[in-house]
């Protein structure tokens, strides 16, 4: 028991690590340029209808962006990742990574990558542009919900094993996204824009993931893994091709996303207050 626990724990690590790759190297880097940017524009202490509606109207627009440029990532992770975690996991580390639990925790993790992609933008907004009252409030909740993640952990992980320490972590990513959330709302509530849309994506490039989902799905069940690299191959070109068409239609239906990543992404491009 203690032997397969230690190998339940090393397998843990691969995939956190593995998984958290992502979050490092795309999502971290956004979400601290952008804060930067949240702050330098917005004055704290004010609501949206007593500052500069310029800046407000920039800043909302700037947010709707990235909650739609955080959202696509994250869904594109967790749909191709749910088919393709074994393969990654054979390819890195043969098949003690792969015939596992490690399958199923890379996948849980890709779903946590999606709520780590959309609390990073919430959370950078939120802590830019609230006071330090609210911080200290947003702060306390937090502590005082960690007792709830911690028995939550407890119990998932002897339900689950490893993967429960990941549900509840996804639980517990949950709970800040909602508070954040909740402030964005408040914040321009009685102003004319609404950055929150930024989380709804049109029912085609819903359709074109769920479509693009089930197919490499379907091609993991008859391709991977141990039908040799020609059949793996097959699976990556499935993947390829359903990731293509997933992107092509991001393409064509996220113009104003595709505008603002030609605009502004490079370095957030302000005027007198980023000066």
């Amino acid at each position: 028991i203690l032997y397969l626990d230690c190998i339940n724990v090393g397998v843990y690590d691969i995939v956190n690590n593995l998984g958290s790759l992502v979050a490092r190297l795309i999502f971290q880097p956004i979400e601290e340029s952008f804060y930067i940017f949240f702050a330098k524009v917005l004055e704290r202490e004010k609501d949206a209808t007593l500052q500069k509606q310029e800046d407000v109207a920039v800043a909302a627009a700037v947010l709707e962006s990235l909650l739609k440029l955080a959202l696509l990532a994250g869904l594109t992770i967790t749909v191709f990742g749910f088919a393709y975690s074994q393969l990654a996991l054979d390819i890195y580390g043969g098949a003690m990574l792969s015939s596992g639990s490690g399958p199923v925790l890379l996948r849980s993790y890709c779903f946590y990558v999606l709520l780590l992609a959309i609390n990073g933008v919430t959370e950078c907004f939120t802590f830019a542009a609230m006071s330090k009252e609210e911080v200290d409030r947003y702060n306390f909740v937090m502590l005082a919900l960690s007792s709830s993640f911690l028995v939550l952990s407890y119990l998932l992980t002897r339900w689950c094993g490893s993967v429960g320490f990941i549900l509840a972590n996804c639980f517990n990513m949950g709970i800040r996204i909602t508070q954040s959330l909740c402030f964005i709302h408040r914040y321009y509530r009685r102003s004319p824009h609404r950055p929150l849309a930024g989380l709804h994506l049109s029912p085609v490039l819903l359709g074109t993931f769920a479509l693009g989902g089930g197919v490499t799905a379907v091609s993991e069940v008859f391709l991977c893994c141990e039908q040799g690299w020609p059949a793996r191959l097959a699976h990556i070109a499935v993947g390829a091709f359903c990731l293509g068409a997933t992107l092509g239609t991001a393409f064509l239906t996220e113009t104003k996303l595709i505008h603002f990543l030609r605009t502004q992404l490079g370095v957030p491009r302000r005027t007198d207050k980023m000066t």
